[in-house]
């Protein structure tokens, strides 16, 4: 008969459960992490694995929600600390190297992608939409500027430029050197 975890090791557990998968995820897409394997590098059993979810799903979902949390969380505290145009600059800095580190907050069009979305519940899918919306609403409610251009033109500019990360291995040049340059230029144009 298995012992129990205490509160402690739980909470423990389910952390280095979102950690492994976020690495793993990043590195070797949805389809290609295994349970076990997320099993094996935090060190508990298949069976422990569903005491925590109850499905591979249900903790990419939970890992994709929590680093866009964690990134909105991250941007409010830019945009609030600095609230000029700086801190839409610095902000979107840091939404792109975060985009650089985990490859799949940019990759919703992939097959890998969609195969986690057709298994997920409609529950979870809307959890996602949601999450999905935290940052934009940032940038339209939190900036503490004014637009000189629609909102709808500038949150298509701003999310074409993160976008523009699928395109960093194609670059001549250094795709975060080419991605600062970019944003300090459009937020002259987007922004009052």
């Amino acid at each position: 008969m298995a012992r129990g975890f205490s509160e402690q090791e739980k909470e423990n557990i389910k952390r280095n459960l979102v950690e492994c998968c976020k690495k793993n995820w990043t590195k070797y897409g949805y389809k290609k992490t295994s349970v076990d394997e997320l099993c094996r590098q935090v060190g508990i059993s298949k069976g422990a694995f569903y005491l925590f979810y109850k499905s591979k799903e249900t903790l990419f979902c939970e890992v994709l929600c929590y680093v866009q949390e964690q990134i909105c969380m991250d941007v409010s505290k830019i945009l609030e600390k600095k609230k000029g145009k700086e801190g839409v600059v610095d902000a979107l800095k840091y939404i792109y190297l975060e985009c650089d580190r985990n490859n799949f907050l940019y990759n919703a069009q992939s097959t890998d992608y969609m195969n986690l979305l057709n298994k997920l519940s409609g529950e979870e899918v809307e959890k996602i939409e949601k999450s999905n919306n935290m940052c934009r609403k940032l940038f339209l409610e939190h900036a503490h500027l004014n637009f000189k251009v629609s909102r709808e033109l500038a949150m298509s500019v701003i999310y074409s430029l993160i976008m523009n990360i699928k395109n960093k291995d194609f670059l001549p040049y250094s795709h975060i050197e080419t991605f600062d340059y970019m944003v300090g230029c459009m937020v002259d144009h987007l922004y009052e």
